[in-house]
């Protein structure tokens, strides 16, 4: 089987996914929107249930190591830490595995708060970090009826990721290669 050194990829997709329980006396943090709660999600940095999932989406998407290696909760420097950092890393790695963000789609399963108010905020947000448009960027929010899990909020983000390196004669080359030969008659 080839290697991506053998033949670039020009597409990839990565997944993430994080849960964080609800903790009185904590900021709740979600999307780098700070969100008015009574409580927020526990973690060792600042518990950013979404921003951690995106982090390993992107590095999931280049075969890189996750959240937890890169950027160890055992690492006194990563308690509190603001989790924008761990998405601008992996964002980094993306670009220089020779690829780009092209499309985010994220799922919260939380009881509470409602993300509705804030979900307009939280994309812009999450779109600038990633320099992409808003509309690249889907955010869904969800309650875990039945599953009971009204002390956690949990994160699905999925990112599709394009490769740079495509130039303009392997396009072209395509499109050549892509034509079927006609008889003459």
């Amino acid at each position: 089987m080839p290697r991506t050194s053998d033949r670039r990829l020009r597409t990839r997709i990565g997944y993430g996914f994080d849960s964080h329980e609800f903790r009185p006396g904590i900021p709740l943090k979600i999307g780098g929107i700070t969100l008015p709660h009574d409580k927020g999600l526990g973690g060792h940095s600042d518990g950013d249930v979404l921003l951690h999932a995106l982090t390993d989406a992107l590095l999931g998407g280049i075969a890189a190591p996750d959240i937890g290696v890169l950027f160890p909760p055992s690492d006194a420097k990563w308690k509190g830490a603001d989790s924008g950092i761990f998405v601008r890393e992996a964002l980094k790695r993306v670009n220089e595995a020779g690829y780009k963000v092209a499309n985010v789609d994220a799922s919260l399963i939380l009881a509470s708060p409602k993300i509705g108010p804030h979900s307009s905020a939280i994309r812009e947000r999450v779109a600038d970090m990633l320099g992409i448009p808003c509309d690249c960027l889907g955010l869904k929010a969800k309650t875990p009826e039945g599953l009971n899990l009204d002390n956690a909020a949990i994160a699905h983000v999925v990112v599709l990721l394009e490769s740079r390196r495509t130039s303009h004669s392997q396009n072209t080359a395509r499109k050549v290669n892509s034509r079927s030969p006609r008889a003459e008659t």
